[in-house]
C-alpha cells in the first residue's frame, strides 16, 4: 500500500496477470486497471471489480462461456463488467479468470474460470460509465478507470 494525498492507496497483482489499484473514493468503488494489451486489460478489470468488492469463492473451480458484443471498446468494457455481475448473480459464483477465444473491439468470445460464491464483502450494484476512461500510454501499456457501485 502506499499514501496518495493522505489516503490509502491499495495496489494489487496477480501473478502473469497486470495489476490494478483501488482509487480513493467516497462512495463507491473506482478501479484503475493495466495491461500490456486490451485483453490483459479487461482480465485485471474482471479481477479488479471481483477482488475491489472482497467477493470469495469456494470449492472447485467453475467454467462457463461469455459472449459480448458492443458498439466500442468503452461499451464492451461496461457490457463486459456488466454480463460478469449479471452472471454472478444469477449463478452465485465469482469469476477470477477469462481465456478469450476471439476478441477485438466490438466482439468478446471467452471461457470465464471462477468458484461458487462464499461471501461478498461489498455488493456492487452496477458498472457506471461516470469518469471512465481507457487509454493507450506511450509506453504501450493499456489503462482503464471506471467506477463500480
Amino acid at each position: 500500500m502506499q499514501k496518495m494525498q493522505g489516503r490509502v492507496l491499495h495496489n494489487y497483482a496477480r501473478p502473469g496477470l497486470a495489476r490494478f489499484e483501488i482509487l480513493p473514493h467516497p462512495a463507491d468503488l473506482k478501479i484503475r486497471a493495466f495491461g500490456k494489451d486490451k485483453k490483459e486489460l479487461f482480465e485485471a478489470a474482471l479481477f479488479g471489480m471481483f477482488k475491489g468488492a472482497n467477493y470469495q469463492g469456494k470449492g472447485k473451480d467453475i467454467k462457463r462461456e461469455i459472449k459480448i458484443s458492443s458498439q466500442d471498446l468503452p461499451s464492451l468494457l461496461i457490457d463486459f463488467l456488466s454480463e460478469l455481475l449479471y452472471l454472478a448473480e444469477i449463478n452465485q459464483e465469482v469469476y477470477y479468470k477469462i481465456s478469450f477465444k476471439k476478441f477485438n473491439n466490438k466482439n468478446i468470445e471467452g471461457i470465464l474460470t471462477g468458484k461458487k460464491l462464499k461471501r461478498i464483502g461489498v455488493i456492487i450494484k452496477g458498472v457506471t460509465w461516470h469518469d471512465l476512461k481507457i487509454q493507450q500510454r506511450k509506453d504501450g501499456t493499456w489503462v482503464a478507470t471506471n467506477y463500480i457501485i
